[in-house]
């Protein structure tokens, strides 16, 4: 019977014990929270005098430590944090982060001799554990110690005998200390380890490698390192990479011939290089590449796609030399449907049949011969899906240019509807949002664009953007839009090629006119003479924040006509009136692209790349005049222009 009361006194005192330390242990956790909240709000000095009192209790440590001894070091308690520290070290020796703190409350306090040794010594100690020292660096690193940060890892990888260890750690920290050279070597030491690695890495220094000596810099090393390990293909392959980034086509296409050769791909990488340069408007070193693929690998895998490749670099360069000669469409036509007959049953023919379909449609005004192409297509059982909705939206486009928008409607909601979550089905959709644009229905045109707004496709995102701040931006001084409308209805007409009814609605335009309906201005309680002949009438509008805008359509409009002085002088009238405007950089672009592709000005191209890259440092045009403007000072071996 004793040992059973015993027991039950036992009992007892444990529960009473227990419940002693819930309540204690409560306690404690209101006051560290009202510490933390006089610390949130910058009473740093009631904040300390609650940690100090918690920190007496060992429980309470991991809960109240970096913030603790943070407070401490900032109101210069030396002595009062080592103590602090030299206390909790007794019941946890082995906790890094409290020893590493040792060292940090004599950096704070400026003794950098007894800091230097702390820090040795812990890495020293830790070197061979790999989760120890890498635990170490990084709590470095998080109290901006990155130089002992590295050493850590340094030390750590050459103890271990592994030179692979800590590649992307290492990196990082060269990065926050502006050592980009050894940050690039960590990344191509990284690369080494498996080829799966390239492209993460290319994706890395593609966005911290901005300026064009780093570039160069990371070019160097690789020509380096290609020399010392020729059988290394992924370095080969970033070479060819970063003469792309510098958009130095002709480099590249070198890079990629050798890579080629070296590794047996038929012209593959060649390929990649003319594919980049084509986009990027080189159209002499996109012919060089595909001419090279088609001459040299005439068995090989890519054999039509370079033959294609060079057609598609034809057109584009004659797309894009003002004004557009018919003799030169009519020829590109007899080069895809001699490609096409050739190759009846290949991928690569249906995709020239589009494309000659749109030359029908655009250059030569024959709308219902593209029509009939792009039909035969959309039905062809050989075409993917893909092919067929892209001859979709081509056939919505050319209806429109027939004045049938209804049609053009149909097609393209049946490829949102096949492909929704696609970038054609996203293109889709913009497409019907510039109809309900062009109608006038800006209300439905918005619902449209800011589901785009979040499209996956960047281009897209963008483009439904800017359609959208134009909308917002002129509904908002002017809430019938007419400006707005007048500005479609150009658009509308450009589109449609009919030039000489777009300049005279331009005119009109600047002089702040505008047609619309008899029930339209009366709807909107417009003054208007009703006896006016016919069912529209001239209404004037005061919103004049678009004719930056028009000025802009009528230059574009100008230069494709060839009247350069014309375009060129309106593209002054932006810089003069609207210096300050988002078409600013856009204007002044376009004017030093006019001196250098269609006037071939080369002095005064060169002038006018130099002064962009000075004024407009942060436009999204920067690296193309930087490279247009080193090409054209002679900086890259160029060959002679061909046209194949």
């Amino acid at each position: 019977m004793a040992n059973y009361n015993n027991n039950i006194i036992k009992y007892i005192l444990i529960i009473n014990s227990f419940l002693c330390a819930k309540i204690i242990w409560a306690q404690n956790q209101n006051e560290i929270q009202l510490a933390n909240e006089y610390l949130l709000k910058g009473e740093k000095s009631k904040a300390l005098d609650i940690y100090r009192d918690l920190a007496k209790n060992e429980v309470n440590v991991p809960f109240i430590h970096n913030n603790y001894i943070n407070l401490l070091i900032d109101a210069g308690a030396t002595e009062e944090a080592q103590n602090y520290l030299k206390r909790i070290l007794r019941k946890d020796p082995q906790n890094l982060q409290y020893r590493a703190d040792v060292g940090i409350v004599y950096v704070r306090s400026g003794d950098l001799t007894k800091a230097d040794n702390v820090f040795k010594e812990l890495i020293a100690e830790n070197k061979t554990n790999v989760s120890r020292i890498k635990m170490l660096s990084d709590y470095l690193a998080s109290r901006s110690l990155a130089e002992y940060a590295i050493v850590a890892l340094v030390e750590g990888r050459d103890a271990l005998g592994n030179p692979y260890l800590f590649c992307l750690e290492l990196a990082s920290l060269y990065r926050v200390k502006g050592q980009k050279d050894k940050m690039v070597q960590e990344y191509l030491t990284y690369v080494m380890q498996g080829s799966a690695n390239t492209q993460y890495v290319k994706n890395v220094m593609q966005v911290l490698l901005t300026q064009s000596e780093e570039l160069e810099s990371l070019e160097k090393i690789l020509y380096e390192r290609v020399q010392k390990y020729p059988d290394m293909e992924v370095y080969s392959d970033l070479l060819v990479w970063v003469t792309m980034q510098q958009k130095n086509f002709y480099a590249a296409f070198i890079q990629a011939r050798a890579y080629d050769r070296r590794n047996k791909k038929f012209g593959e990488k060649c390929l990649e290089v003319a594919r980049v340069a084509l986009d990027n408007e080189d159209y002499n070193n996109a012919l060089i590449a595909y001419t090279y693929v088609a001459n040299e690998y005439p068995d090989g895998p890519f054999y039509l796609q370079a033959r294609l490749g060079r057609i598609r670099t034809r057109e584009a360069r004659i797309r894009n030399t003002f004004p557009v000669q018919p003799d030169s469409v009519q020829s590109l036509i007899r080069e895809y449907e001699k490609f096409i007959s050739e190759n009846p049953d290949n991928a690569n023919a249906l995709e020239a049949q589009r494309n000659e379909a749109l030359l029908w449609a655009y250059y030569l005004d024959d709308k219902d011969k593209a029509v009939q192409r792009l039909t035969h297509l959309t039905n062809n059982p050989r075409a993917s899906l893909q092919l067929k909705s892209r001859a979709k939206l081509d056939l919505g486009d050319i209806y429109l240019l027939k004045g049938e928008p209804w049609e053009s409607a149909l097609l393209y909601s049946q490829v949102e509807k096949s492909l929704k979550e696609n970038p054609l089905g996203y293109e889709a959709k913009l497409k019907n949002a510039k109809l309900s644009y062009y109608k006038g229905d800006f209300r439905l045109a918005q619902e449209h664009l800011d589901i785009l707004k979040e499209a996956t496709s960047r281009e897209i995102a963008n483009d439904a953007m800017e359609l959208s701040m134009r909308i917002k931006e002129n509904i908002a001084l002017d809430s019938a839009g007419l400006a707005l409308q007048a500005y479609a209805v150009v658009e509308l007409l450009l589109y449609q090629n009919k030039t000489e009814q777009a300049l005279e609605a331009i005119k009109q335009l600047k002089e702040g006119k505008t047609k619309i309906s008899k029930e339209d201005a009366f709807l909107n309680n417009f003054s208007f003479d009703a006896t006016t002949p016919g069912d529209s009438v001239w209404v004037t509008f005061t919103n004049h924040t678009i004719l930056d805008d028009v000025y802009w359509l009528e230059a574009n409009l100008r230069m494709k006509r060839g009247e350069f002085d014309k375009s060129l002088a309106l593209l002054q009238r932006i810089l003069d009136d609207y210096s300050e405007d988002i078409l600013a950089d856009d204007a002044f672009f376009m004017q030093a692209e006019i001196y250098d592709r269609q006037l071939s000005n080369k002095e005064k191209a060169i002038e006018m790349y130099r002064e962009f890259l000075n004024r407009y440092p942060g436009s999204v045009y920067v690296a193309e005049a930087r490279m247009r403007y080193r090409v054209l000072r002679g900086d890259f071996t160029n060959p002679q222009i061909i046209n194949p």
